[in-house]
């Protein structure tokens, strides 16, 4: 009877459904608990990996096209974006040098016209006359040729001050295309019109061609007769002079010393 009993409650003991009474790990969880969570933890690894590997991910020579194509396309748009910035800032950049070059050129042209309208008022009211006085013996007009360089200096070397003359004409044109500074397309605004008036003068003026001398007319007390062209290069020089002192250049820039 007691071995029929045994043999019959052997299922409903748990001990026996483990197995001999052994306990195995985990045996308190749930059924299907841990088989479900296992399975969950896989998928979502793979569901993981799937997206970051994509197609062709085990194949090396598909991997090394596809960042073979990024490097050409990282290439191909660095050059393009650096040449529309260097492009956008050359377009904002030739507009101000425009404008620096045309207020040069219309301080010259100004200059120049008001020398030799001046000059050509004294030669036909002036020479040949009594000088006329402005503010008592101070300040006189009187008309006079000279054959030298400003202020009646150097009147041997007519030729060589010619020379020097175009020589500073072509250097300032030269110089108006890096020029962003308006301080210094004044100043050389005045030195070409003033070396303009006088050149002028040099070549179509008495006695010959590239020896002509120059009409001065303004005559201060205890000082040398001069032009209005001469009054041009002595204030442009002053101005540049300024300019150097406070560290501005032609193109614009500051520098410090």
């Amino acid at each position: 009877m007691a071995e029929a009993e045994r043999i019959i409650g052997t299922p409903d003991t748990p001990d026996a459904a483990a197995g001999g009474g052994q306990e195995r790990p985990g045996a308190d969880a749930t059924p299907g608990e841990r088989p479900d969570t296992e399975a969950g933890r896989t998928s979502e690894a793979d569901g993981a990996r799937t997206p970051a590997a994509g197609p062709g991910a085990d194949d090396p020579a598909s991997a090394l096209a596809a960042r073979g194509a990024a490097d050409a396309a990282t290439e191909a748009s660095g050059p393009a974006a650096a040449d529309g910035a260097g492009g956008a800032a050359a377009a904002s950049g030739r507009p101000r040098g425009r404008r620096r070059i045309a207020v040069l050129f219309a301080v010259a042209a100004f200059a120049y016209a008001l020398d030799l309208i001046s000059k050509i008022i004294v030669v036909a009211k002036l020479e040949h006359h009594a000088p006329v006085k402005i503010i008592g013996d101070w300040l006189q007009l009187e008309a006079i040729r000279n054959a030298g360089a400003a202020f009646s200096f150097g009147e041997a070397y007519t030729v060589i001050f010619t020379v020097i003359a175009a020589a500073v004409i072509v250097v300032i044109i030269r110089l108006a295309r890096k020029l962003y500074s308006l301080p210094w397309a004044i100043a050389l605004g005045l030195l070409l019109g003033g070396a303009l008036g006088n050149l002028t003068d040099r070549i179509f003026r008495a006695p010959r061609v590239f020896e002509g001398a120059v009409v001065d007319f303004i005559s201060p007390k205890h000082f040398a007769v001069f032009n209005l062209a001469d009054s041009a290069i002595v204030c442009g020089g002053i101005l540049i002079v300024l300019l150097s002192f406070r560290g501005l250049d032609p193109d614009g820039t500051v520098h410090k010393d």
